[in-house]
């Protein structure tokens, strides 16, 4: 692999990537109301818990642990977390506001007052360093009013409360924030639409009906949030958010690249043709179709997504995956909540997720080459169970090994000429993981001293990769040793 110098450009948006679910904790503070995420037991059944025919987003404590009630404190050390931050040189600080804090039930007209003040904190406290925001508008936290008595994004009213609070925070936050995202991993609705959509069973969580309108509804909602930020200040910049995962076939045989085809179509760029192209693409009828699907499409719903597509396109990479017709062969696979076959080129992380750092040049190269915007890896790293020593401190060389390759081919990428714009490292603080609930898939290169059960001092320490990171930025990615 050939170096990085002078690769990246000078204006490269170097920091780290959060969500106020599962850092901030206060969860009922200063007038905050619940989410669907504080709905969601913490452990590694907590999918197989809320895929239950019975579970109705109530709250069980004799039963379960909530992490994210508490997450990190966040919300009460936020100006010692973001110290770390600027320590580390940040140039930007991706996190989400929580639409509860905002709108505790979702429907109200009035905004929380004191919710807005927390977020002019955040944003002021990151601006002292030089840090800019880059804020995603609804991340996993919708109002857990909003999914229990509405019954979630399948419901076409919620585009008219997401509008309303999209309408608030951008013209509170304008003049300090910049950059800015719609959805968190839009696409993950077809997989896990309960926090994506605020679904259950019980109101369509297994319906592709029910999900592909909610797609429909929160594509129209995005629109509507660039043609808000837009009349504010046209250089405002408002990105999609999708998980990528760069698709193999099995082998050689066409039947297995034509279902890889498919899976790329299906999950990879449904959502983000729709966003960045502002139509639905070619073969959406098919799916539509296969799927027994049938939109309920209003009158100036696909003039709205025509004028206001998304102006850069963000993205998670975590992993790939491989799939086949072959029923026998597939097998589930931990990376990302998705299914595929285990890729025998590949190492995997602890908790089964495929490491491939060319896959993300493969995904850029296919991102850019089909959008043609610039691309934002706004989620990107290692989960891992770190061991804090007796000097209060974690040799991460595992994690420095995975960023390091990364980098090494987002590099790549911009060299073959993909317009990159940044990069935030998933869970730069270690904080509440969103897909089993647990502190110990920690992510981050800063130790929090807290269990699964969120008990702990709370204290904040360094890892190894704390400062290996600060050296990436101070050079601009030239030095990744």
């Amino acid at each position: 692999m050939s170096n990085t110098k002078s690769i990246f450009p000078k204006n490269f948006l170097w920091g780290g990537s959060t969500a106020a679910n599962q850092l901030e904790g206060a969860y009922l503070e200063d007038g905050r109301g619940l989410s669907v995420a504080d709905a969601l037991p913490g452990g590694k059944d907590r999918f197989k818990i809320v895929a239950s025919p019975d579970f109705n987003f109530e709250l069980d404590e004799s039963k379960y642990v909530y992490p994210n009630h508490k997450g990190i404190d966040h919300y009460h050390r936020y100006k010692e977390d973001i110290a770390l931050f600027a320590k580390m040189g940040f140039k930007v600080y991706r996190l989400s506001i929580a639409w509860s804090r905002i709108f505790p039930n979702g429907d109200e007209t009035t905004p929380n007052e004191a919710g807005l003040a927390f977020y002019d904190n955040i944003f002021d406290e990151c601006l002292k360093y030089g840090i800019e925001p880059v804020v995603t508008i609804s991340h996993y936290e919708m109002p857990l009013h909003l999914a229990k008595e509405y019954g979630g994004w399948g419901n076409r009213k919620l585009v008219d409360f997401y509008e309303r609070y999209a309408k608030v925070v951008l013209e509170r936050y304008h003049t300090k924030v910049k950059y800015w995202m719609t959805f968190n991993e839009i696409n993950s609705a077809l997989h896990f639409p309960v926090m994506s959509q605020g679904l259950v069973m019980k109101t369509g969580a297994g319906s592709k009906q029910t999900i592909y309108q909610g797609l429909h509804h929160q594509f129209l909602a995005s629109s509507k949030a660039v043609k808000i930020a837009h009349d504010l200040n046209p250089d405002l910049e408002v990105g999609c958010m999708i998980i990528y995962a760069t698709t193999y076939a099995y082998d050689s045989n066409p039947i297995n690249h034509l279902k890889a085809l498919e899976y790329n179509q299906a999950f990879n760029f449904y959502c983000a043709d729709v966003q960045a192209k502002g139509e639905y693409p070619h073969y959406a009828k098919r799916i539509w179709k296969e799927e027994n699907v049938t939109l309920d499409i209003h009158d100036g719903d696909l003039e709205l997504l025509k004028a206001y597509p998304v102006d850069y396109v963000g993205f998670s990479y975590y992993m790939s995956t491989v799939v086949t017709t072959d029923e026998d062969v597939m097998a589930k696979s931990e990376g990302n909540l998705l299914s595929g076959v285990s890729n025998p080129f590949l190492e995997a992380s602890e908790w089964g997720w495929q490491i491939d750092p060319l896959g993300l040049r493969l995904a850029l190269n296919e991102l850019y080459g089909r959008y043609q915007k610039p691309l934002f890896i706004v989620e990107n790293g290692l989960g891992a169970k770190d061991v804090l020593d007796e000097n209060n401190f974690v040799e991460d060389d595992y994690r420095i090994d995975y960023l390091r390759s990364h980098i090494e081919a987002m590099g790549e990428a911009i060299g073959d000429g993909v317009d990159l714009m940044g990069y935030t490292p998933w869970g730069c603080i270690d904080l509440v993981s969103a897909s089993t609930g647990e502190m110990s898939k920690r992510y981050g290169f800063i130790y929090v001293d807290l269990d699964d059960n969120i008990e702990g001092s709370g204290d904040r320490y360094e890892k190894k990769s704390f400062n290996w990171y600060k050296k990436v930025i101070e050079t601009n990615g030239s030095d990744l040793a």
